[in-house]
């Protein structure tokens, strides 16, 4: 079993951020931001000494009960078919329980769902499936994404439905503008976050955990703040890690939605992406469940 060592993180981001399978969640800086947990970083090296695949795990005690879970968020981050590599972090992760006293893993890695040749690894290995479509686990299960590799900002708005083109160059005309924001807009994001959560029926975040997130991610992270006649009437949080950006978290006022505040915002976090060289611009969680009749 090999941990990672502090000195070898700038080594280790570099691997993560060069990984098609590279996550900001399995980063040093998320697990700071989620500081009310243990964090054990797993490696496996080349011949060479290289790290090849990792883990992060995040590690917290289950109240009234004398374990702990462990918990890798978008883990692990190798070759998703190195059956090798990966039981040998999954023999790792067995090991470090013994210390720790988890009774569980989870995961919840990037990869596609319908992807046979990976759930059979997974499988041979004794992991169980979480089969929901929905919203139950910790990180969603299904996420929507948009392949921008290669691409320049006018390509990529060329691929927008027409009608979305349309709102976007509305809330132009309108005057609604992007301003990106300081720790001190935190605040008022948050209230906007409250009268969104109240809509949507859904308990937000407090300030003190974006501000928490927004000191530990750094320049990784951007606060996206829509102004209207003066006023904020949207913003977002986004992550830019490697060649991806995550629209992470979002939120609206109940006033002014007919200038199309969010549309705009999607396009300006998008063409951050696209201004870096990603290849995937992430908007997060959707339902797996693609019937018609699905409210989600």
């Amino acid at each position: 079993m090999k941990l990672l060592t502090k000195d070898r993180y700038p080594e280790y981001e570099a691997f993560l951020k060069s990984s098609k399978k590279g996550h900001f969640l399995q980063a040093p800086c998320w697990a700071r931001v989620k500081d009310m947990w243990v964090n054990e970083i797993l490696i496996i090296e080349d011949d060479a000494g290289k790290i090849k695949g990792a883990m992060s795990l995040l590690i917290r005690k289950v109240p009234f009960f004398n374990k702990t879970i462990m918990y890798s968020p978008r883990g692990p981050v190798c070759d998703i078919y190195d059956k090798k590599t990966i039981t040998q972090l999954v023999l790792d992760a067995k090991e470090l329980a013994k210390k720790h006293k988890s009774y569980v893993l989870k995961i919840d890695p990037d990869v596609p769902a319908d992807d046979a040749e990976f759930c059979k690894i997974m499988a041979d290995i004794g992991f169980r499936f979480n089969k929901t479509k929905n919203f139950e686990g910790v990180q969603p299960r299904f996420v929507f994404r948009l392949n921008i590799e290669g691409k320049t900002q006018d390509e990529v708005f060329a691929l927008f439905h027409s009608k979305t083109r349309y709102n976007i160059r509305l809330a132009i005309k309108k005057g609604v503008t992007a301003v990106i924001g300081t720790k001190a807009d935190l605040a008022a994001f948050c209230d906007i976050m409250m009268e969104t959560g109240l809509r949507d029926n859904f308990i937000p975040r407090s300030l003190e955990y974006f501000e928490k997130m927004y000191d530990e991610m750094g320049d990784y992270l951007r606060l996206y703040l829509m102004y209207y006649e003066g006023k904020i009437i949207s913003g977002a949080v986004a992550i830019l890690y490697g060649d991806k950006v995550w629209y992470l978290y979002g939120a609206s006022s109940n006033e002014y939605r007919n200038v199309m505040p969010n549309y705009l915002m999607q396009w300006e976090m998008i063409k951050w992406a696209v201004e870096n060289n990603c290849a995937i611009y992430d908007f997060r969680g959707v339902s797996g469940d693609l019937n018609k009749g699905q409210p989600l």
